[in-house]
């Protein structure tokens, strides 16, 4: 293997890990589906890593025949790669939710994680400055080729998932598999990281709205409506239930910039204030009404948005001048 191609082979690796993790993460925060989904694309930019592989195997083998002292960086990073891809492919083929303690996805976007951290220490060891032939006609063909064998792998692949009848044949545009659907008993109960399942008394409970207490039967009092949602998680799986709750507009109304949603936990979320009749204080679903694990007495109901906008056993609704998007992407607790 020439210099040259060692070289090509890492600043591939270089610019298409993060691309991975970013449309990885990217696919995570959508609710929508789009003509071209993040989902698709992160899929495609990892069939392009795993088509690198065999050359990165070589650049590897080198570094340990050499015995450099930063040459398990690079075994590091192809154990990750090879994680990441087998969770990945074991995910979207059959959506297996756990392996252990950890589920697929944790497994999937922790080890990629893992990886994008293990190739910044990597070059950052052994910097590598674009030069102009990375911009000529043979990076560009071959970049191009590249780029051809990953979405014909990627196509290949979800034809062969239709052909076979496997589970994931069915994925949402998201990548989530289908689970318990108009039954909520079978609709799995998840909470984001360290927030654990709440038991709370209705008749104890109270909802604090701009400072005022409203009972259970208040709440339930200002209008109670059916409306059908996906509840789409991160963790890899998508759930329609028919909910029964009330419109938050008709809750609060207010002029300020965004509303924040809190739960028992100290879990919260911001949303901006033109999205208030879009958005749903539900206290049933499916005809009774909700459980501890899915968050009795009341959680939200945020259509179009990911799981961990549905904030559950919500405590208060306050209104704030900060507008909605100044919070992390992702929550960390």
């Amino acid at each position: 293997m020439t210099t040259a191609a060692r070289r090509r082979t890492n600043l591939a690796l270089l610019l298409l890990t993060p691309l991975a993790v970013l449309t990885g993460l990217f696919s995570n925060a959508i609710g929508v589906d789009w003509a071209v989904d993040p989902a698709t694309i992160h899929g495609v930019v990892a069939v392009a890593i795993l088509l690198l592989a065999p050359w990165k195997s070589a650049v590897v083998r080198r570094g340990l025949a050499r015995r450099r002292s930063t040459r398990w960086l690079s075994v590091g990073l192809l154990f990750l790669i090879a994680v990441t891809a087998a969770s990945g492919l074991l995910h979207s083929a059959t959506g297996t939710r756990s392996i252990g303690p950890l589920t697929v996805m944790q497994i999937h976007i922790g080890s990629g994680l893992g990886a994008l951290l293990l190739v910044w220490l990597h070059y950052r060891s052994h910097p590598i400055r674009v030069r102009q032939t990375d911009l000529g006609r043979r990076a560009f063909l071959g970049a191009a080729g590249l780029s051809a064998a990953a979405v014909a792998l990627w196509g290949g692949w979800e034809i062969l998932l239709r052909a076979t009848g496997a589970a994931g044949a069915d994925r949402r545009f998201t990548g989530s598999h289908e689970r318990g659907s108009f039954a909520p008993a079978e609709m799995p109960v998840t909470s984001w990281l360290d927030d654990r399942v709440q038991h709370i008394d209705a008749a104890d409970w109270r909802l604090n709205v701009r400072g005022a207490e409203l009972t259970l039967g208040e709440v339930q009092a200002a209008g109670v409506e059916d409306v059908t949602a996906i509840l789409d998680c991160t963790g890899g799986w998508y759930s329609e239930q028919l909910w029964s709750g009330v419109r938050l507009d008709r809750l609060l109304t207010t002029s300020e910039r965004s509303v924040v949603v809190r739960s028992a936990t100290g879990y919260s979320r911001r949303f901006p204030t033109r999205d208030l009749d879009k958005l749903w204080l539900v206290t049933g679903i499916g005809g009774s009404p909700l459980s501890a694990g899915h968050g009795f007495p009341a959680r939200l109901v945020a259509p179009g948005r990911r799981g961990y906008w549905w904030v559950k056993w919500v405590v208060a609704i306050e209104s704030s001048p900060v507008p909605w998007w100044w919070q992390l992407p992702f929550p960390v607790t």
